[in-house]
């Protein structure tokens, strides 16, 4: 496996971000150069999705050629539009005779009151920013403060956009990137270490590890005291051969790294939503215990991208905006 430790570790898969600090918001998309077998598993109380009902096992079609992620709330939801246009261009989509239609979920965060010049006249940006992300993605691209992270905030700490990587025994790879927004900590008592700190490799998030002992306040319930204004967005990649069905399986294991990098997590106006995608290249030993371990891996991938999508975030440039754990804790 490449040491990139990023989802794009998952040969055929590709991410691109598009953002404005003037705005305070971006979009990122992950593009699939085949189309990826897709589910998606939804802990949030307060979604904002597109396409997601498609996702479900029953639904007839199973692949999926890209995911939006995007700022802006519901206004973002535009983002997936800009991406199937690029898509579109590229010959590429579901095709029903001579038609294509490219098939593009998406999923929002909130960030309308970060400080950035929200006043964009009669449509908002996102299309654009989601036609720019898909056309610049590739294997390499930036974490923190960029894309659909870009205006991302947690409970005390600027939020952003991480990724991380990992491979099973048999060779298998998972990848996924996060945006974090979440109402919850990321941090433990408010101090430099991560939740996530069991299930980090080598020092991608400062190394710190956990504190001994724990601080008195460790559980403490810590939120950004503002409802409405959250959300920890997942994709999820393997290069795995899965069914739809053993693809959602992966989505909701997958889930279970949101619980363990983010406290509290899945409240009630958090829309924390998990996508899974399958790229199909690499076959599982078999369809119960291989499909454990690969969904007991994804979640704890999901926890370090959650963590180094703080760690790698830096502030904005706003009056009264959250420092970054880099602004507190140094590197």
């Amino acid at each position: 496996m490449s040491s990139r430790n990023l989802i794009s570790d998952v040969a055929g898969v590709r991410v691109g971000h598009a953002d404005d600090t003037k705005l305070g918001s971006g979009v990122t998309v992950v593009v699939f150069e085949q189309p990826a077998i897709a589910a998606a598993d939804l802990g949030g109380g307060g979604p904002g999705t597109r396409e997601s009902a498609l996702l479900e096992p029953a639904m007839t079609v199973e692949r999926i050629d890209a995911i939006a992620l995007a700022g802006g709330s519901a206004f973002g939801l535009d983002a997936a539009s800009g991406a199937q246009a690029w898509l579109a261009e590229q010959g590429r989509g579901f095709q029903v005779r001579t038609a294509r239609v490219p098939i593009v979920p998406g999923a929002i965060l909130f960030d309308l009151l970060n400080g950035g010049d929200k006043k964009w006249g009669r449509y908002p940006p996102y299309r654009e920013l989601g036609y720019d992300a898909a056309a610049k993605a590739g294997v390499e691209f930036a974490l923190g403060s960029v894309g659909a992270g870009l205006g991302a905030t947690t409970a005390g700490l600027k939020g952003g956009m991480g990724s991380a990587s990992a491979a099973t025994a048999a060779g298998v790879t998972v990848g996924a990137i996060a945006a974090v927004n979440a109402a919850g900590s990321v941090v433990i008592g408010g101090g430099p270490h991560f939740w996530a700190a069991p299930y980090e490799r080598g020092r991608e998030f400062g190394g710190r590890g956990l504190p001994s002992p724990l601080p008195n306040d460790a559980l403490t319930f810590r939120t950004k005291g503002a409802p409405g204004e959250n959300t920890a967005l997942v994709v999820v990649a393997t290069d795995a051969i899965l069914t739809k069905p053993q693809v959602r399986r992966l989505a909701i294991m997958a889930q279970d790294g949101l619980a363990r990098a983010i406290r509290p997590v899945h409240t009630p106006l958090d829309g924390d939503i998990v996508f899974a995608a399958a790229t199909g290249t690499k076959p599982i030993a078999d369809p119960i215990q291989a499909l454990a371990e690969l969904g007991a891996l994804a979640a704890d991938v999901v926890a370090r991208a959650i963590a180094r999508g703080v760690y790698e975030a830096r502030a904005l440039p706003y009056a009264g905006a959250l420092p970054a754990w880099k602004d507190k804790f140094g590197s």
